[in-house]
């Protein structure tokens, strides 16, 4: 099987299906829209000053998120990163980043869909780094959440309330979806 790669269609078809479940937030996407609007590859992160990338936002049964610690910027971040080139889709490369905690795709809830909205997309500063070099850039950040249950895992990983986000707007959102979770009638 040859490699697959998200394509300019996928991120503008996501892009659209999240600004459609969300019409509030086009103007937080102006940024991506107008990076998209110069054809270039933003599935690359080689591509400057702005590409994508992916993160997952894993809410336990108590309502918690987890994060990860990263040293460059010393904070504590939802599992996320790059889009890797045999990702088919963004949401696929969410379920990659799900899978580098331990928590294994099949264990997600929902399972995958075909067309997933995103929790929220955000475009961050993302300062340079002097250690690999590289400049600071923009990442159009496509997070995509699930229900992580009652699954533990160990290592770097700390299940946070949501409040404890760096993303205000995503921090409500994930609060959205415990409300729902809890107010859901038991089949």
């Amino acid at each position: 099987m040859g490699a697959m790669t998200v394509t300019r269609g996928e991120i503008v078809a996501v892009l659209t299906r999240y600004l459609g479940a969300h019409p509030d937030r086009a103007a937080d996407a102006a940024a991506l829209a107008q990076a998209l609007d110069r054809e270039q590859d933003l599935a690359s992160c080689e591509t400057m000053p702005l590409h994508v990338s992916a993160s997952v936002a894993a809410v336990d049964d108590a309502g918690r998120v987890l994060t990860i610690h990263h040293p460059s910027p010393d904070r504590w971040l939802l599992p996320g990163g790059h889009v890797e080139p045999d990702d088919d889709s963004l949401y696929a490369a969410a379920l990659r980043e799900l899978e580098k905690t331990g928590i294994p795709a099949t264990h997600a809830v929902p399972a995958p869909e075909p067309h997933p909205v995103p929790v929220d997309i955000q475009v961050l500063d993302i300062p340079a780094d002097p250690c690999t070099g590289e400049p600071a850039h923009l990442h159009a950040d496509f997070c995509f959440a699930f229900r992580a249950g009652d699954f533990r895992q160990d290592g770097c990983y700390v299940w946070r309330d949501p409040s404890d986000l760096p993303r205000p707007r995503l921090a409500q959102s994930i609060a959205a979806i415990v409300s729902q979770a809890e107010n859901k009638p038991e089949p």
